[in-house]
């Protein structure tokens, strides 16, 4: 995960130097009404782990790097709205256990996320911003290995908070280098074989970025 994570963000960091070339000598743009901006950069989704199951032992998910889009609108300089789009492949697991270690296979994670981030120095080339807003986590493609007798494994999509904070070095007028932090507090409930063993995961992961960004 993180030689994935590394090559990932390492090509966000050559992007944003061909765009730059040199580092910008004029005085910054600045965050505007209206602006509209996409990102396209490389996250590492860290899991906390956590919660419980009826037979004992805690739920685990492994750590997953991806690609990821995001979209910003600036309804004002120091106000906007983020929604971030990708998805990640996780091995779930249960650690533990009254029967041991049992791995539950695999499972990919759709975690749309929208917040409201307020950016208290928009005139800035360096502007740090911090929100909070609402995540919705779908699961689905289930696969994977799974130790015997386990042979079905249903996660429940579910809405969870988010919170984040970040800050944006602007590179050129509608180039930005962003990085990025969200805390999703995430808890799906988990059943095994049709309910014949139930969970609930504690997963609550930290979703770490590295995007280059384009202002319209």
């Amino acid at each position: 995960m993180h030689k994935t994570f590394g090559k990932l963000a390492g090509a966000v960091a050559l992007a944003a130097l061909a765009v730059t070339g040199a580092a910008a000598q004029d005085a910054p743009r600045g965050k505007q009404a209206g602006d509209f901006v996409v990102g396209l950069g490389a996250i590492g989704v860290l899991p906390g782990n956590g919660g419980s199951t009826s037979i004992g032992g805690k739920p685990e998910a492994s750590n997953s790097a991806t690609a990821q889009l995001d979209f910003t609108y600036f309804m004002a300089p120091q106000v906007a709205l983020n929604l971030i789009a990708a998805t990640s492949q996780h091995d779930v697991s249960v650690k533990g256990s009254a029967l041991g270690d049992v791995k539950l296979g695999s499972v990919w994670v759709l975690p749309p996320t929208l917040t409201l981030q307020i950016h208290p120095f928009p005139a800035s080339r360096i502007s740090p911003y911090a929100g909070i807003g609402l995540n919705y986590t779908f699961f689905y493609g289930y696969g994977g290995n799974k130790t015997p007798p386990v042979s079905r494994v249903r996660i429940d999509s579910t809405p969870a908070f988010a919170a984040v904070v970040g800050v944006d070095y602007e590179l050129a007028p509608n180039w930005l280098l962003n990085l990025d932090a969200k805390k999703i507090l995430l808890r799906p409930d988990v059943s095994v074989n049709s309910g014949t063993v139930t969970a609930r995961a504690n997963l609550d992961p930290w979703v770490i970025g590295a995007a280059v960004r384009y202002r319209f």
